[in-house]
C-alpha cells in the first residue's frame, strides 16, 4: 500500500484547487446582512480524515458594499510537499438602487510551482475588464447587469428562499467567459461539526468554469437551515478519496 508522501507526490494533496476551493465555497454563502458586524468563520480542511489545511473566511460590509476576503493554507506536513497559500477577495454591490452584483474580484494563487494573479474589474458600462497579471494580458468583455465573479455568485444564492427540488441559477463571469452555473437543491439533513449541530440544506453547484479546481465528482455544500444559510461542510471527491471542509470556529 502506498504511503501518504507517495500519494501526495503523484497526486498533490487536497490542496491545489481543493483547497482554494473550499475557501471559496465556504465563504460564498454566509450571511452578508449582519449590519455594522464583522464575522471571520474558521475550517479544517481533511484529507483522507488528516487534517490538511485550514480556511480563514471573513467579510466586511459597508454602506453600500460586502467585502469577502477568503484565505487558504496547507498544513505543516502538506507544505512540506506541496505549499498552498491562495487568497481571495470580491466586492459586492448591495446598494438598493441596483441589484446586487461584483465590482471587482481578486484571486492569487500559489499550489506548488503553480501560480496565478488575476483580477476582474465590472464597469458601470456592461463591460469587464480581465488582467492575468502573471502574463501580462488584459482585455474587455461584455457581462450583462447582475453579474458575479465566483466568490461573490454565492452571495445571491444566499439570497434565495431555498426550497427542496427548486434549482438556483447565477450568472458567473471566470476564465473569461460567462456561465449559467446551476445548483441543484437535494435535501435537509442535521450535520455535527466541532462548531456544533446544525440543521443543514444541502446543495449541489454545477461548477463548469475553469480555474477553480479538477474536480473528479460532485461537490456537496451543507448551508444552515435559516436566513443566514452560514455553509457549515463541504464535500467533494478528489483523485484519492475525499475532501471535508468542518466548520470548528465562528468569530464575530
Amino acid at each position: 500500500m502506498e504511503s501518504t508522501e507517495t500519494l501526495l507526490s503523484k497526486t498533490g494533496p487536497p490542496g491545489g484547487g481543493l483547497i482554494l476551493f473550499f475557501s471559496l465555497v465556504l465563504f460564498l454563502t454566509v450571511s452578508l446582512k449582519v449590519a455594522g458586524a464583522d464575522e471571520v468563520f474558521q475550517y479544517d480542511l481533511k484529507w483522507l480524515g488528516i487534517k490538511a489545511g485550514r480556511a480563514t473566511l471573513s467579510f466586511i460590509q459597508a454602506e453600500d458594499t460586502v467585502r469577502v476576503v477568503s484565505e487558504a493554507y496547507s498544513a505543516d506536513w502538506v507544505s512540506l510537499f506541496y505549499r498552498v497559500e491562495d487568497r481571495a477577495e470580491s466586492l459586492v454591490s448591495v446598494s438598493e438602487d441596483r441589484p446586487p452584483s461584483s465590482l471587482h474580484y481578486r484571486l492569487k494563487v500559489r499550489e506548488g510551482r503553480h501560480r496565478r494573479d488575476k483580477e476582474v474589474i465590472f464597469l458601470p458600462e456592461g463591460k469587464a475588464r480581465y488582467i492575468d497579471h502573471l502574463k501580462g494580458f488584459e482585455a474587455l468583455y461584455d457581462v450583462p447587469s447582475g453579474v458575479f465573479d465566483p466568490l461573490g455568485g454565492f452571495f445571491y444564492l444566499r439570497q434565495q428562499r431555498l426550497r427542496v427540488g427548486q434549482p438556483v441559477t447565477i450568472k458567473v463571469f471566470d476564465s473569461k467567459r460567462l456561465w449559467d452555473v446551476r445548483v441543484e437543491v437535494l435535501r435537509r439533513e442535521r450535520v455535527k461539526t466541532k462548531a456544533g449541530e446544525f440543521d443543514t440544506i444541502v446543495v449541489k453547484p454545477e461548477l463548469r468554469s475553469e480555474g477553480i479546481f479538477q474536480r473528479k465528482g460532485d461537490v456537496y455544500i451543507y448551508l444552515s437551515d435559516d436566513p443566514q444559510h452560514i455553509p457549515v461542510m463541504v464535500k467533494t471527491k478528489v483523485v484519492v478519496g475525499h475532501v471535508v471542509a468542518e466548520l470548528v470556529r465562528i468569530e464575530r
